[in-house]
């Protein structure tokens, strides 16, 4: 079940690059930067994810982070989820991240399991939610 909305960002891919692939999937790294919130605190997020394409067109992608403070508080993160590429040509994700911190205000996150929608458009704009799931 879906709980509490524990953040939301918008942002930009910042890179992109092939990778090589020894099954004939093709696969792709993305970088993003984006800023928003966590828990209500002002967040920066950077990260990177790896997106293979599977047999039936739809993506796999594994990715990790950091999100930082403007107080220099910072959280880590280790999402997967699957992609569907729309019409326009951008991908909508659909997944699961964990995060892990020492930081206080952000406790509440390291038993934590939560749920994403990260969209990006033709031009690389990026957006998320990220829900609590219970």
């Amino acid at each position: 079940m879906l709980g509490d909305l524990l953040g939301e960002e918008q942002g930009e891919t910042t890179g992109m690059r092939v990778l090589p692939t020894d099954d004939g999937h093709p696969a792709m790294e993305i970088s993003f930067q984006a800023t928003g919130t966590l828990l209500d605190t002002a967040a920066k997020d950077m990260g990177t994810y790896e997106s293979f394409v599977r047999p039936d067109g739809t993506l796999f992608g594994d990715g990790q982070g950091i999100i930082m403070t403007q107080d220099g508080e910072t959280v880590t993160w280790h999402g997967q989820g699957i992609g569907h590429v729309t019409d326009a040509g951008g991908v909508n994700w659909r997944g699961a991240i964990y995060y892990d911190t020492a930081a206080a205000k952000f406790t509440r996150l390291a038993g934590t399991a939560g749920v994403f929608e990260f969209d990006t458009d033709e031009q690389g704009k990026v957006t998320a939610k990220v829900y609590e799931w219970k």
